[in-house]
Parts: C-alpha cells; structure tokens; sequence
C-alpha cells in the first residue's frame, strides 16, 4: 500500500515539473520515470494516459513547435519506448503501445561523402489513429499512417500506411 501511494506521489510531483517547465498535460496521467529533455511547449498529453518507466518524449527542433507530440486520451505507452519528433508525431486516444517501440517522423539524408549526421532532417508527419495496438519492439517510420482500430504486431518494422481494422506484421510490415 505504502508504495503505491508513493509512487502516485513520485507522479504527481513529475506532473507538476513537466508541467511547470511547458508541458501541456491536459489532465491526470499516470507518469512513471518518463524523460522529456527539451522543448518541452512541444508536446502535449491527453486525460487519462499512461507513460510507463522509461517512456522519452523527444522534441528535436527548436522554436514555436506546439503539438510536435499529441498524445491522445486514455493511451498507455510502455516501458522503454521512444517517440522522437522533428515535425509531428500524434497518437490518438485508447492506443496500447508495447514496451520497447520506437516511433519517429523523421530520419537523415543519405550521401556517401558527407558524414549522417552533417545531412538535414527529413521529416513527414507520423499519425497514429484511435484504438491502435502497437506490439512490443515494434518501429514506426517517418511519413506513416496508422488508420483507426489496427494492429502491429510484435517487432514490425512500419514503413508504409496501415489501413483502419488491419492487421500487420512483419519486417517491413505487411497486411495480414
């Protein structure tokens, strides 16, 4: 009983700092030991969600960026997972995300003289839609759209649009 009430504790006061430092976190939300390390008027939680042990919320550009990252009401993101944003990730509400899942709106250019990290960003909107079920180890990529009520099963690597009420699995994931 005692830790649990120090855990809510512990989420709470995270609650407030995120808030405090920019955060709009619309809302109770469950936060465990969630790292958000920069821009933090970026990104913006919904009523009800859960962002487990280890969840980062990545912002990478600076300036007026409000709503790089929406995550919508009631959804739970797993442990160890990683949304990182350069122009726009959005989750929408009663989405389960698995421990381990990287999500990403953008990735670097590719030229053999030129070193990865001296390219610019290439970045294309990520959307996930409502009721989506992301499986453990699973990587959304740049430019995807997942439709509403789908699933991506375990360890997929997403590269292409899903369409709502599908299944896909697989490296690069397919409609099953």
């Amino acid at each position: 009983m005692l830790v649990r009430i120090l855990r809510s504790m512990a989420s709470r006061l995270r609650q407030l700092t995120y808030r405090i430092l920019g955060v709009h976190i619309l809302g109770h939300c469950n936060f465990g030991s969630v790292s958000i390390p920069r821009n933090f008027k970026s990104i913006t939680v919904y009523k009800g969600c859960g962002l487990d042990d280890r969840v980062t919320l990545l912002s990478v550009n600076e300036g007026d960026a409000s709503g790089k990252i929406s995550i919508g009401e009631r959804t739970y993101i797993n442990r160890n997972t990683i949304i990182d944003a350069s122009s726009l990730i959005q989750i929408g509400s009663d989405c389960a995300i698995g421990p381990n899942c990287y999500i990403t709106d953008h990735d670097h250019g590719f030229d053999f003289k030129t070193p990865p990290l001296q390219l610019p960003l290439i970045s294309k909107p990520t959307i996930i839609g409502k009721n989506v079920w992301i499986g453990t180890n699973s990587v959304i990529l740049k430019g995807v759209k997942v439709g509403d009520g789908a699933v991506i099963g375990a360890g997929s690597i997403v590269t292409k649009d899903v369409p709502a009420a599908s299944v896909v699995l697989g490296v690069s994931a397919k409609v099953k």
